[in-house]
């Protein structure tokens, strides 16, 4: 029987749990006289930042357990690692951008992953931790610091994914093996490879008089979310609401989309899918990678 329990982080006990953990800073990384970070300069200082820790964080199937994580077994093997996933809901709270992670039940506290999200200029206004069935959910509820409000800027979402799987790889080095980001970030390379043309679906569906449903499953790469934004901007698709789904190697994003404030046609919504089939499946250039 599946064993159930619930945590609450309330906004009282945030700024304790704030000061228990250094964490990184990022704004450290800046140019002199720049104020932001672009998306790729982000990339770029993270990756930075991993290798400087590297070594220190670097653990063997036996080490001892990092902070914010769990010990694990010697004899663990590759398939006994479970899937990580990073999900980002934009829907089901209307005035928070939610944020669900797990890895079986390996994860802690997180109070590292707090730390850098609140360097990102954000705000946990609550956390929740849930566990059924051996995998523990940890949720946060977070909003721009200077507005108060769930974040909506792709670039800044997709600083978000990469944050969290940034800590999540620096805690759980075990966890490279199994996401795409591993072979940038993680000490070990996913052995399995997705064949990008084998990945790739892509759907549109009707969600109402005023908008349709993009559903895109694809392999995993850094500055994805951007490239479909992108994407959709270029045909002058307007994306209403997202939730962003990374599942180890695979990428399941499902964007809410309107086409001058009506939903598409059979026309649009053909176009659409033929347009990001086409980019999704080129080949990764220089300029996509870390």
């Amino acid at each position: 029987m599946a064993a159930a329990f619930k945590a609450l982080i309330s906004s009282e006990t945030l700024p304790l749990l704030r000061s228990l953990e250094a964490g990184r800073n990022l704004s450290a990384c800046l140019p002199y006289g720049a104020k932001t970070l672009s998306l790729s300069q982000f990339q770029h200082a993270l990756r930075a930042e991993f290798e400087k820790e590297r070594s220190i964080c670097r653990c063997s199937s036996d080490s001892t357990t990092l902070p914010g994580s769990s010990s694990q077994g010697s004899d663990e093997g590759t398939d006994s690692v479970p899937t990580p996933i990073v999900l980002i809901d934009q829907d089901s709270d209307k005035d928070s951008t939610v944020v669900e992670i797990s890895f079986g039940d390996r994860l802690g506290a997180l109070v590292d992953t707090m730390k850098a999200l609140t360097d990102l200029g954000l705000d946990v206004t609550k956390g929740t931790v849930s566990s059924e069935a051996s995998v523990i959910r940890t949720k946060f509820f977070i909003t721009r610091l200077h507005t108060g409000r769930k974040v909506e800027d792709p670039d800044m979402l997709e600083r978000i994914r990469l944050t969290i799987i940034n800590n999540l790889l620096k805690y759980h080095p075990e966890s490279s093996e199994r996401l795409a980001l591993g072979e940038a970030f993680g000490i070990k390379a996913p052995q399995k490879k997705l064949d990008v043309d084998i990945a790739t679906h892509i759907h549109v569906k009707d969600d109402g008089p005023k908008r349709s449903l993009l559903i895109i499953e694809t392999a995993d790469r850094p500055g994805l979310l951007m490239e479909i934004v992108k994407i959709l901007a270029d045909v002058n698709v307007s994306v209403e609401s997202a939730e962003i789904d990374t599942e180890g190697l695979i990428a399941k994003d499902r964007f809410h989309v309107s086409y001058r404030g009506a939903a598409l046609n059979s026309s649009l919504s053909e176009v659409l899918t033929n347009c990001l089939r086409y980019y999704l499946r080129r080949p990764e250039t220089d300029d996509d990678s870390y």
